[in-house]
């Protein structure tokens, strides 16, 4: 479960600012939307979070930043050549950060227990590199590497918790390349639950990695997970009895996105083709709808059905920027609330979202004070993280005419017009 995530000039997040999930010590929903983890420093967890913001407000780039920290880490390693630079963006707007590095860091738990990770790059190399592992209340130094500028060399701490040739890894760790991700690549068992966290267990949905169809059609073509599917879209109030999927092999192109390095590469490769029909049935009569027959919504929910299923089952953490878009809000509300059910999130599964639905603030019992974040941006057009606790809302504060009258921030500042003549 992701516990905390720091991120400092990036894009619009120039300061410092800290995402947490740890619940407060509030005991309203205590049992449904909150879950123990067993570890002193955060006894509990939330399931899920919402972040608000006007647009352009940074919403989106705090899950960029978790984002291209992911990237990084999976990709520095093999994708990125020794003469690469990075494509990470500091926040232009302040002529001294364009000298500083990016900072990124995450906690989480994985097996009962905490990892803290991170590192601050430019766009030339990786300056610094720690990670601390908490088995016990106090915690493992494993290592902390820093860019010394007087030798022009990386500096290497390593503490008693790590086991393995750690020299070899060292001489093997390009300047662009983290320490993590080389050290995975040459057989380090004990890095790799941290980089498998990464690309295992952490799921991100957004412009840059949009919804793919292919989890949801893989279950699909199976008996189990066709049902699956089909009793989650029946639960939507979608007339859909079932589902058949056709496959074939076509010639094709495909799209590679390098995050990292921020290029696209187009490679011809046989690709597989789906055809989906889709059997509605009433109380009248039934018909077989192509995909295109179906609305947007139905589309974007068959093929988020997939990706949830498996994420709930499994215990990932899913990211999503924007989950409203082309859903209705009974439909994200009853999303939300999948996450909140122990036992269908057997797991510890969590969400994570940006929405603009300010109607979700008031659904009886969808979220704790604790779960509602907001980003807004200054006068030098920063952006600031913080969480509705911290307005301290009276218990039925009407939340959604608060917000929407700017009592926490994140909502745009107007004029009459629009800027528009009369």
């Amino acid at each position: 479960m992701l516990v905390e995530f720091r991120v400092k000039n990036f894009r619009s997040l120039r300061d410092e600012q800290v995402f947490s999930l740890v619940a407060s010590k509030d005991k309203t929903l205590h049992d449904t939307h909150t879950q123990a983890t067993g570890i002193r420093a955060a006894p509990t967890l939330v399931r899920s979070a919402v972040v608000y913001g006007a647009n352009a407000s940074g919403k989106s780039n705090l899950i960029k930043a978790l984002q291209y920290m992911r990237g990084v880490v999976t990709e520095s390693a093999t994708a990125i050549h020794p003469s690469q630079t990075f494509a990470v963006q500091s926040f232009r707007l302040d002529i001294d950060c364009a000298s500083q590095p990016s900072e990124f860091e995450v906690t989480f738990l994985l097996d009962g227990v905490r990892y803290q990770y991170g590192f601050a790059m430019t766009a030339q190399r990786i300056v610094s590199e720690h990670l601390l592992v908490y088995k016990a209340f106090k915690p493992q130094r494993w290592f902390t590497r820093r860019f010394d500028t007087e030798s022009n060399k990386d500096v290497y701490d390593f503490g008693p918790g790590l086991k393995g040739p750690k020299n070899l890894w060292e001489g093997a760790t390009r300047p662009n390349a983290l320490f993590l991700s080389m050290a995975v690549q040459l057989n380090s068992e004990a890095l790799r639950p941290v980089f498998d966290w990464f690309v295992n267990r952490l799921v991100i949905f957004n412009e840059q990695t949009q919804l793919s169809p292919q989890v949801s059609i893989q279950m699909l073509k199976q008996d189990d997970g066709r049902k699956e599917i089909c009793n989650f879209l029946a639960a939507a109030d979608i007339s859909i009895a079932d589902i058949d999927v056709e496959t074939r092999k076509v010639p094709g192109q495909a799209v590679h996105f390098d995050l990292v390095a921020g290029k696209t590469e187009v490679r011809s490769e046989e690709m597989e083709e789906h055809k989906l029909r889709f059997h509605h049935v009433t109380e009248r009569g039934k018909a077989v709808f192509e995909l295109t027959d179906e609305s947007n919504g139905t589309r974007n929910l068959l093929f988020l059905a997939g990706p949830v299923l498996d994420i709930l089952r499994k215990g990932l953490t899913l990211v999503i920027d924007e989950l409203d878009t082309s859903l209705h809000t009974l439909l994200v509300r009853e999303l939300v609330r999948l996450f909140h059910r122990p036992r269908i999130n057997t797991g510890a599964a969590q969400l994570i979202f940006t929405t603009h639905d300010t109607s979700l603030l008031d659904a009886p019992n969808l979220f704790r004070r604790d779960q509602v974040w907001f980003v807004e941006k200054d006068r030098d057009q920063a952006s600031t993280l913080v969480s509705l606790s911290e307005f301290s809302p009276r218990k039925n504060e009407a939340l959604e005419r608060g917000y929407l009258m700017g009592r926490y921030g994140g909502v745009p500042l107007l004029s009459d017009t629009l800027g528009l003549k009369p």
